[in-house]
């Protein structure tokens, strides 16, 4: 995913763009069945109608027991607005979206607002009402919150930020998520809110907390040398098909950690991309991993570390 451009599939869906604007281009529009399509709903720029309305008129015009897929756009008439109301008025009406699986908050553009100046809320009330939920991603750090939960049937996570708090990443691995198949976390930097530490990673790579666990992403960091230095002596990575390490600030060292820690030849991809290896160590990764599909794209080449930056911060 790439936050320089709206989503065009989420949960093996096509998005689809709701819209109730007679003046819209594209309206009216064959829409496809309830169940057939990731509904996006978003407020164009200086809409005249709030979230509120905007939620009203899809529940009218689309039957909402059908619905499996929901895509939050821009919720905001002004970009200061937190998420909270239009989270609100989407799970209060959780009784009418029986069939609903996945949920993407903050399908918002570079050009619509930066990253990490999308103002969220506390997300938690989104897997609390809908326990037949089996995908949650969210994208913006500021003001995000979650607390610890058991939700039995959630099996993809994923918080893409510049910045994604110590006490989101500790709410993670506090919570019980039996089903979970692929966790995603963009760590970014403290000056944008990243301020987790490897103490906050450890209980995630012990391997007991997602016994289903297949894809971990830890992305996007500051500290990606010490992620791939605790990632190559992590239970977890045993029971995992792909390893994501990809756009943070990686360097020779992690990519050494990596080399001679625990076996990764039963991956069947790991993803480095976004990097600062030399080409040296970039080919040792590629002979000590054969048969594995190794992303080292985007090489930079930052010799001093304090040039060095991570893919996604503002």
């Amino acid at each position: 995913m790439t936050v320089n451009h709206h989503i065009e599939q989420f949960h093996g869906l096509p998005v689809f763009d709701f819209s109730n604007d007679p003046k819209d281009p594209d309206h009216p529009r064959t829409p496809p069945a309830p169940g057939e399509a990731a509904w996006r709903l978003a407020l164009e720029y200086e809409s005249a109608e709030d979230f509120t309305a905007l939620w009203s008129s899809f529940l009218a015009t689309v039957d909402p027991a059908g619905v499996r897929a929901l895509v939050i756009g821009p919720w905001w008439q002004n970009a200061y607005d937190a998420l909270d109301n239009a989270l609100d008025t989407v799970v209060r009406d959780a009784e009418r979206l029986p069939a609903l699986r996945a949920l993407f908050i903050g399908d918002v553009t570079y050009d619509e607002c930066e990253i990490s100046w999308l103002e969220m809320c506390d997300v938690t009330s989104a897997l609390e009402s809908f326990p037949q939920l089996e995908e949650l991603r969210v994208r913006g750090g500021s003001g995000l919150g979650l607390k610890p939960v058991r939700h039995d049937r959630l099996r993809a996570l994923g918080f893409e930020t510049g910045g994604l708090p110590s006490a989101v990443v500790r709410a993670v691995a506090g919570s019980e998520l039996p089903a979970l198949e692929r966790l995603e976390l963009w760590l970014g930097v403290d000056e944008y809110g990243g301020d987790s530490t490897i103490d906050d990673l450890a209980p995630l790579l012990d391997g007991a907390r997602f016994p289903a666990l297949r894809h971990l992403g830890l992305q996007n960091s500051e500290f990606q040398d010490e992620i791939a230095a605790a990632v190559a002596h992590a239970p977890v990575v045993a029971q995992l098909d792909t390893l994501d390490l990809s756009m943070g600030m990686l360097g020779d060292d992690g990519a050494v950690a990596l080399i001679e820690g625990q076996p990764l030849t039963h991956l069947r991809a790991l993803d480095l991309h976004h990097h600062y290896l030399t080409e040296e160590l970039q080919q040792r990764l590629r002979e000590s991993l054969p048969g594995v599909e190794v992303d080292l794209g985007h090489a930079n080449h930052e010799d001093d570390p304090e040039d060095r930056y991570v893919a996604v911060a503002e």
